[in-house]
């Protein structure tokens, strides 16, 4: 049924309804339009939908586990579509994707094409049009671009359009990275937010600067600026009773005469004076109602009936003008009052919502999922390169699972850790049911590629790859296996980077007289480290928890060994047993020194050393012989008792949102503990156990000048009656002035100063919990001639609280709720039927000590090498036929290129309609490397060595329109002060279609649909 056919029924219905009795029916006139000279108030009608909170994704859709929250978002999308059909004036917008594509997939043919007429007219409008609505503080910039992509291509594909408007009402806090990269790159107009520090708010309010110019990158400058917003107070109406879902108790407009209560006047008093009120804090003749909040309009037609009689009866007084509309309509009036507007650089973090509530604590909530979250984009962007490289199958398997699981996960009650339980169990389901599905992709791809002798499209596969998901807990049933009867270990190991990659791989092996041998059949140095009880413990109690059996065996060793790969391709490296004396791998020497001696211990098999003192005195001497670097490290653990403010006359727990600590308190060695320390050819390892529950293992390895630190630390224990959240500190002697540098989303380093923000001077109240920033890459300060950096393995919060000193916190337990919503406190603990203990975390931190100015080389690149690890799969071999029947090495891209060294591929991927999707990222920021910020080239020809490239087009970030199009259409607003000369802003130019040179500059992402016309059939893979 048509729309028109849909609207004459209705006014039949109506006409028949009325024609049996006199009539009261009003006809409320709701066209009107913007009207020049007098006070516009936009009302954008809105619901914000949490992918996840208190409810799963699913349930807030269907609305079942209503005893927790009534909230059907299938109601909200059944109700709105007769809501707009009764009146061609009414707008309603709608973010997020996972939810609408839900529905969508559930509807008609002939309800599908109603719901494109109300699009293409501009009564639906799809804003932000991501699968969710991202965090903004511990996403990777990788899956925020991802995310975003999905629900943008879809909408594109479906509905013929291109989102203008980023809506990011929820988040806690606003990242730089959002506003340049996720904001203008992605083509849209403007950008509006519900959060900022109540000290900052107050100061726009009065400046009338709520509304400025953002320019969140100092490399693109105004070329990537866009208009922002943040609302009075937040994402809700404004006050003075607007609120009219079903048993909200604001008053409605009444205004049948005939009956009690009637208030037209009233109300429209109310309404102009919420409108006035508002003026006096925004620039310009324009505002912006948002009318709504979280699940709204499960019954659209309460809230389109009141706002229906206020445009109607508000507009008959005339003292104020309102309108139905849109954030686009209101960005483009905005734009026509040619005014100027303030400027804002860098990003709003931390958020406060009041004094003693900063909103920290989450940057380190539930690091688990957190890590799992990391684990899995690293993943994913691997598996869709190897898809690629096999070819794509839409019926699957396929990376569209795991894709649409990780999409889900970066919703800002997701992979920040401050949903309820039940949820976190839910999004940790979805990756690990995604992930399974990409592990028969990456599994049949490598062995297409390693099956054959000559390129046939990789269409059979005869091998059957292992992988190990659980190997951070050193548990790997394939590389376990008894090697004493003749079986060999296969082990291919793919590299998604544009580079050549060596590395050092540690897995558990049952076997000692053991060795390795790589692509060519030559032996290799490897090393045997003796599997620890912490590391056995670990194991064995997750093994039981994850998967519900006990392990069949202990492994003896980590096998430790050096591998070299070749760029977006894999290496294969053999393991099997040996009788020759000499010839098998090298048993750790390990030596344990009693705390009660007084001696030291120097570690790391090549340029970097640390010598540590026997005692367990926490100073460590750090120096490295190839770059003349020394310095004293100190390294220790401390935890912060949660605050319990629940009697206090402004009531303020710490949570799963909140940091607020109540005290510092160093965890101190427990006793007489050892230090023991494994020397090898390969790997230096120092051991300490700090207490019960704190294991930490620093370890060097040869070839490489940095330190790992790995950790396992938990349960926290509680039986004191505190939740804690656990922090590490690494000092230093470096004279820093209050200044260190943290990453956005792990793109670009902004400059932090311990207690100071640029915008506002800042009232400190809380001189931990308010210098605490977003951690995705890494953090580093710079003094006394040489520069300090720490990269992390997944998001988490930190600072420099000291000069010298960078603290990250590791861990959170808490007993309290912090009265943001949740209902919930943050105790995670892991069961094996009734055997329930607080959460353990195991994870890595890494640091380095470089002359000042020549730290962002392995940032950078190391970095990215935390990002997407190697990638291993495993198989058994009966016999040595391996090297004669099978492709040892290969390469994606030409044997004789590589991409440069500033370069990261972003995103290699065949989409479902055989064309490719290509990201390139360079790496570094202008003037943050004397050699490599530069404009850097990349050869397409050479980066498809076996396909012929028929078209090359330059999309906007998110692959949604042509580059061109949206430069065409980008707004230019004016800028107080813009006056000031710019510096020239460099970006690459367009691509020659006969040359096919792509040239990124600092910091530039640039995306491309390739078509290619046809694959040559030759095996040109091999290395």
């Amino acid at each position: 049924m048509t729309r028109q056919a849909l609207v004459f029924l209705f006014h039949v219905v109506l006409l028949l309804a009325t024609s049996c009795v006199e009539s009261n029916y009003k006809v409320y006139n709701t066209s009107q339009g913007i009207v020049p000279g007098k006070l516009n108030v936009h009302l954008v009608a809105h619901t914000h939908d949490d992918v996840g909170w208190l409810k799963t994704v699913d349930q807030y859709y269907v609305g079942s586990n209503n005893s927790i929250q009534g909230a059907c978002v299938q109601n909200v999308l059944d109700s709105l579509i007769p809501a707009l059909l009764a009146d061609n004036n009414r707008k309603f917008i709608y973010v997020e994707q996972a939810f609408f594509q839900r529905w969508w997939r559930g509807q008609s043919e002939a309800m599908q094409q109603i719901v494109k007429q109300l699009v293409s007219s501009g009564q639906l409008e799809f804003i932000n049009g991501g699968m969710c609505m991202h965090d903004e503080a511990v996403t990777h910039y990788i899956d925020m671009i991802d995310q975003t992509t999905l629900g943008h291509r879809f909408i594109k594909n479906e509905f013929g359009v291109t989102p203008r408007i980023g809506w990011q009402i929820d988040p806690f806090g606003h990242s730089a990275v959002q506003a340049y990269l996720l904001g203008a790159e992605v083509g849209f107009d403007s950008l509006f937010f519900g959060r900022i520090d109540y000290q900052d708010r107050t100061k726009r309010k009065n400046e009338k600067s709520l509304e400025l110019v953002w320019q969140g990158s100092k490399n693109y400058g105004s070329s990537a600026q866009i208009f922002a917003g943040a609302f009075p107070k937040n994402y809700e109406p404004p006050p003075g009773g607007f609120y009219f879902e079903v048993n909200d108790d604001s008053p409605i407009v009444q205004d049948d005469i005939n009956l009690f209560d009637y208030n037209v006047q009233d109300r429209v008093n109310d309404f102009v004076a919420a409108a006035v009120s508002q003026a006096n804090i925004t620039r310009t003749n324009h505002i912006m109602w948002t009318m709504g909040t979280d699940f709204q309009y499960q019954y659209a037609h309460t809230w389109f009936r009141q706002m229906d009689k206020f445009i109607h009866y508000v507009n008959m007084d005339g003292r104020v003008n309102a309108l139905y509309s849109t954030p686009s309509i209101y960005t483009d009036a905005k734009y026509a009052a040619n005014e100027f507007w303030p400027l804002k650089t860098d990003d709003f973090f931390p958020y406060a919502d009041r004094a003693n509530a900063y909103w920290t604590g989450y940057f380190s909530s539930r690091p688990a999922l957190k890590r799992y979250v990391r684990m899995m984009s690293g993943y994913y962007l691997a598996a869709r390169q190897l898809e690629f490289f096999k070819g794509r199958s839409n019926a699957g398997p396929n990376t569209d699972s795991l894709a649409d699981a990780l999409a889900i996960a970066q919703h800002h009650d997701a992979v920040t850790g401050t949903e309820k339980q039940h949820v976190a169990d839910d999004y940790a389901k979805r990756l690990s049911i995604g992930h399974m599905e990409a592990e028969e992709v990456v599994a049949t791809s490598l062995a297409c590629l390693a099956d054959s002798m000559s390129y046939d499209g990789c269409k059979r596969a005869t091998l059957k790859f292992q992988q190990c998901p659980l190997l951070n807990i050193s548990y790997c049933p394939a590389s376990e296996i008894d090697l004493s009867h003749g079986k060999n270990l296969i082990i291919v190991f793919y590299n998604s980077l544009g580079w050549k990659r060596d590395d050092v791989i540690r897995i558990p092996v049952d076997n000692e007289d053991i060795s390795v041998f790589d692509s060519k059949g030559k032996v290799i140095e490897s090393q045997l480290l003796p599997l620890t009880d912490s590391y056995i413990d670990l194991r064995n109690y997750h093994v039981r928890a994850y998967l519900g059996r006990t392990p069949s065996l202990t492994p003896k060793y980590l096998l430790a060994f050096a591998v070299s790969v070749p760029p977006l391709g894999f290496g294969t490296y053999t393991i099997r047993s040996v009788e020759t004396t000499g010839a098998s791998s090298t048993k750790s020497s390990v030596h344990t020194f009693e705390s009660s001696e007084k001696s030291s211990v120097e570690v790391g098999p090549g340029n970097l050393k640390l010598t540590f003192s026997s005692d367990q005195s926490k100073l460590i001497n750090y120096t490295n012989s190839k770059s003349s670097v020394q310095e004293l490290v100190e390294q220790s653990y401390s935890f912060y008792p949660g605050y319990n403010g629940t009697n206090d006359k402004a009531p303020q727990n710490a949570g799963a949102y909140i940091f607020r600590p109540n005290g510092t308190f160093l965890i101190k060695p427990e006793g007489q503990v050892p230090l023991t320390v494994m020397h090898g050819p390969i790997i230096d390892e120092a051991h300490q156990k700090i207490n019960e529950w704190i294991y930490q293992i620093t370890r060097l390895y040869k070839g490489k000048e940095h330190v790992e630190v790995e950790f396992i630390v938990g349960p926290i224990p509680i039986d004191d009656g505190l939740g804690k959240d656990v922090v590490t500190q690494i000092t230093t002697t470096l004279e820093t002035n209050k200044t260190f540098y943290t990453d956005s989303n792990g793109r670009d380093f902004i400059k932090r100063i311990r207690d100071y923000r640029s915008d506002w001077e800042l009232e400190v109240n809380q001189p931990i919990a308010g210098n605490y920033y977003p951690i995705n890459l890494g953090i580093y300060a710079q003094g006394s001639g040489k520069e300090f950096s720490v990269l992390v393995d997944r998001p988490l919060g930190g600072s420099s609280l000291v000069d010298g000193q960078i603290e990250l916190m590791l861990h959170r337990r808490l007993l309290l709720d912090d009265s943001r919503g949740v209902a919930e406190n943050l105790n995670e603990t892991v069961c094996i039927k009734d055997d329930c203990r607080g959460l353990t975390i195991q994870g890595k931190y890494y640091f380095k000590i470089d002359p000042l100015g020549e730290g962002a080389k392995w940032r950078r690149s190391f970095g990215q090498e935390i990002y997407s690890p190697l990638l291993l799969a495993f198989a058994e071999e009966d016999g040595d036929d391996w090297m004669n029947s099978h492709v040892f090495t290969f390469s994606g891209i030409d044997s004789s290129y590589t991409l440069p060294d500033n370069v990261a591929i972003v995103t290699l991927q065949e989409l479902d309609d055989g064309k490719v999707l290509l990201r390139l990222a360079h790496l570094y920021e202008v003037g943050e490397d004397k050699d490599l910020s530069t404009m850097t080239n990349i050869e397409l020809k050479k980066l498809f060595p076996s396909k012929k490239i028929g078209k090359v087009t330059e999309t906007s970030l998110s692959a949604n329109q042509e580059r061109k199009e949206m430069e065409k259409k980008r707004l230019v607003w004016k800028v107080e002060g813009s006056s000031r000369e710019e510096s020239k802003v460099m970006r690459g130019g367009p691509v020659d279609p006969s040359k096919l040179v792509v040239e990124l500059a600092p910091m530039e992402i640039r995306t491309f649909i390739i078509d290619f016309t046809r694959v040559f059939t030759s095996k040109i893979f091999d290395t």
